[in-house]
């Protein structure tokens, strides 16, 4: 006899920020400022634990196989149904760039030889920070994974703009084309803030 399987998730997320209890003797926390911090933690009164939150690390790729751009059509939420660059949450115990390049694997399924680091993003009010890094593809066979609807190769001026997953995506793709009409790939560390409702 089988077992049931699970239900296929139809949203992933990483874990909640917000905790109730330590994760270290099971007690309740409480939120204080700590004696030698300057800011709210969740702290367990119990065993004296400090369960620091820091920012999340998300690292993708520029992929560009003969001046086209690879992008990938999110088979998941949030934003089902559009286009990004190969990217996602980095994986405990590797780099940067071994994060990228996995992400490039499970979304494009495509072979790819890493360049140089193009975009650093804070992205502070998601908590994030988003790393990109441009690379050359060796072919331009494709094998996208689960979380991917479709992977395709845009011309420069076909890139589906109003129809991109999310704001660093565009702001990468924005800066590549700017380096790529100069001759000249820079390095690019920026914030960006919250859209304001109009």
């Amino acid at each position: 006899m089988t077992q049931p399987q699970p239900p296929v998730p139809s949203f992933y997320f990483p874990a909640p920020r917000s905790q109730t209890y330590c994760s270290q003797c099971g007690s309740k926390l409480s939120r204080l400022i700590p004696d030698d911090d300057n800011r709210m933690r969740d702290v367990c009164t119990h065993c004296g634990a400090v369960h620091y939150q820091n920012p999340r690390n998300v690292v993708g790729i520029v992929p560009i196989w003969e001046n086209k751009i690879l992008l990938c059509r999110r088979a998941i939420e949030p934003r089902f149904n559009t286009w990004t660059l190969p990217a996602g949450f980095m994986e405990l115990n590797e780099t940067l760039s071994e994060g990228a390049l996995r992400e490039m694997n499970e979304e494009a399924g495509a072979l790819v030889e890493l360049g140089q680091l193009f975009t650093v993003i804070s992205v502070p009010y998601a908590e994030q920070v988003h790393v990109y890094y441009l690379a050359k593809v060796l072919s331009p066979a494709l094998d996208p994974g689960p979380e991917t609807l479709e992977a395709r190769f845009f011309e420069l001026d076909e890139i589906p703009w109003d129809q991109l997953a999310f704001r660093t995506v565009s702001a990468t793709l924005e800066r590549y084309l700017t380096d790529q009409k100069n001759g000249q790939f820079g390095i690019h560390e920026f914030d960006m803030a919250p859209q304001t409702s109009v």
